[in-house]
């Protein structure tokens, strides 16, 4: 009996999968379009020098210019996570076969992965080369009539340019060839699990030849910027640089890892133990780390300012933010008259327009004698002050009114970014009140009433009963806060005034300032990506620090 190339079960479950891909199509393309694509093409910007129009290649000048050798250190971080990444999907796919296809040929999956990995290669290749020519466009209509036949025109031309219609053969070619494999592998290996197990194949396809690719790039930069300041007779330490400061972060990861899995342990000789190596190896990280402060130093003193008024900011809010919303939450739980209309008031800043309400906070803390807040302060019998224009950190403030010195590293964040903290806080802090009462909702009241009947008292059914079961709100509110706090821009850019602009502005106004006022769009898109590192790395952080302590029931 002749052999089907499909059965029937293997055709109604390509049917469903077929069919379910085609449902996600236009969702697929629509993320593709106005997300992944902006993003691909930011970082193209941020590779060349571009004002206006596009200027040379400069590959990781403007990254280095803002943070200089660092971008030595986290390109190599990022390369290696990627490589340890496909290995740890590969050893987890090898590990799901062993237990639920043992004897199954799935590993035959590895070719058509590799396969479609590379025609995802091949497709990035096409834009990257059909880019250049799209964007070529606007210096060829320079000083014609622009028509649109004329851009259609020229439009078709950059798609049949010689190199770019080789690289959408190559791209076809690879697809072709990759689906052919698909199929022949989907005859053969069978099982419910086919498309998982072959997007998993090719995501550790995909991130693998990354990995090594941008270990590459990095080790090729490093040596040419290397033999550059050899030839030119300056100071060469990036190598140093770049291997103590890689070599200070992965201690500091060994050092994490001891101290976490130090409570685990049985014995008290082998709790102190971790304990004592974790410490030295914490020494030992941040010996080797204390080569950052000189690779800071000669990076772009703007951006650092930047990112240091946005820590000032953020460490300034979310704290304040979180503990005023939970206890305006709990007090607003209670059966309370008048409970409803204080919910609303509460919420009220959030919904009001971000620049009108900012504009009257502008005006509330004024640098004029008239101003409310300074009013009030002449009212009590104390000087006025400059509020929103005063450059002066409030430790220092406070120091100067004592009459004690301080460095200045101790002064703290500004007295107008303090201004804008107060303002962050009154107007998100009734959106976290209205979360807080969600969460406080979800609390079975069964518990709260069994810890009364055993005599607990308010602070004990907060501390051991409500505050756990709130932490799910909390690590929400408070990663959202934390990536609020970064991306920040608006309320601040009507707030900065006079001679404490500098002392005001956090990252975002920053890459405002290069993108839209000195019109340095590639240098501003290399900023933008260091943001969003800074953004993921803190992330990943609070799920580390949080994610563990979150009781869910």
């Amino acid at each position: 009996m002749k052999r089907r190339f499909f059965t029937g079960r293997q055709l109604r479950q390509l049917r469903e999968y077929l069919t379910a891909y085609l449902m996600i199509a236009p969702a697929t393309v629509l993320i593709f379009a106005f997300g992944i694509f902006p993003v691909g093409f930011a970082l193209y910007v941020s590779l060349h020098k571009w004002r206006i129009k596009k200027g040379e290649f400069r590959g990781l000048t403007n990254y280095l210019k803002a943070i200089d050798n660092l971008t030595y250190v986290l390109l190599f971080a990022l390369a290696l996570g990627a490589i340890i990444a496909g290995f740890l999907i590969l050893r987890r796919i090898i590990l799901r076969i062993r237990e639920e296809n043992p004897g199954n040929k799935v590993w035959l999956l590895t070719i058509p992965g590799a396969a479609l990995s590379a025609a995802a290669y091949a497709f990035v290749r096409w834009s990257v080369l059909l880019l250049p020519e799209v964007l070529a466009i606007a210096d060829k209509i320079w000083g014609l009539e622009k028509t649109r036949q004329l851009f259609m025109g020229l439009l078709k031309e950059a798609f049949l340019t010689p190199r770019v219609v080789e690289a959408w053969r190559l791209f076809l070619g690879s697809l072709l060839i990759s689906l052919i494999l698909s199929a022949a592998a989907f005859y053969l290996v069978r099982g419910m699990k086919f498309f998982q197990y072959l997007a998993q194949f090719f995501l550790a396809w995909i991130v693998l030849p990354l990995g090594g690719g941008l270990l590459w790039v990095t080790f090729q930069d490093v040596q040419s910027a290397y033999q550059t300041a050899l030839e030119e007779g300056t100071d060469p330490g990036i190598w140093p640089q770049v291997i103590t400061i890689s070599c200070g972060v992965l201690l500091l990861i060994g050092a994490w890892k001891l101290w976490s899995r130090a409570a685990d342990q049985r014995h008290t000789w082998s709790f102190l133990a971790r304990i004592v190596a974790a410490v030295g190896l914490l020494i030992g990280a941040w010996l080797l780390i204390g080569e950052l402060p000189r690779v800071i130093a000669s990076g772009d003193k703007g951006m650092w300012n930047g990112l240091k008024v946005t820590a000032f900011y953020s460490l300034g809010t979310v704290p304040f933010q979180l503990g005023f919303s939970m206890f305006l939450a709990i007090l607003l739980f209670q059966n309370l008259w008048g409970s409803e209309l204080f919910r609303m008031l509460f919420f009220l800043p959030y919904v009001t327009p971000t620049v009108a309400s900012a504009a009257i906070f502008r005006q509330l803390f004024s640098n004029r004698y008239q101003a409310p807040v300074n009013q009030l302060l002449i009212g009590l019998g104390l000087e006025p002050l400059q509020w929103v224009r005063e450059p002066q950190g409030i430790f220092s403030m406070m120091a100067d009114a004592a009459g004690i010195g301080l460095p200045e590293w101790a002064a703290g964040p500004s007295l107008a970014l303090v201004v804008i903290m107060i303002y962050s806080i009154w107007t998100y802090v009734g959106y976290d009140t209205v979360i807080y009462l969600a969460g406080l909702g979800n609390i079975s009241t069964a518990i709260i009433e069994a810890a009364e009947i055993d005599g607990a008292g308010g602070w004990e059914k907060f501390r051991y009963i409500i505050f756990p079961l709130l932490s799910p709100t909390t690590y929400f509110l408070s990663l959202i806060a934390i990536i609020g706090t970064f991306k920040a821009f608006s309320h601040i850019w009507v707030m900065r005034q006079g001679s404490a602009l500098g002392t005001t502005d956090t990252f975002s106004v920053v890459i405002f300032s290069e993108f839209f006022e000195k019109l340095r769009y590639g240098y501003a898109s290399a900023l933008a990506f260091v943001l969003f590192a800074i953004i993921l790395s803190l992330t990943l952080i609070n799920q580390r620090l949080q994610g563990d302590r979150v009781f869910y029931g």
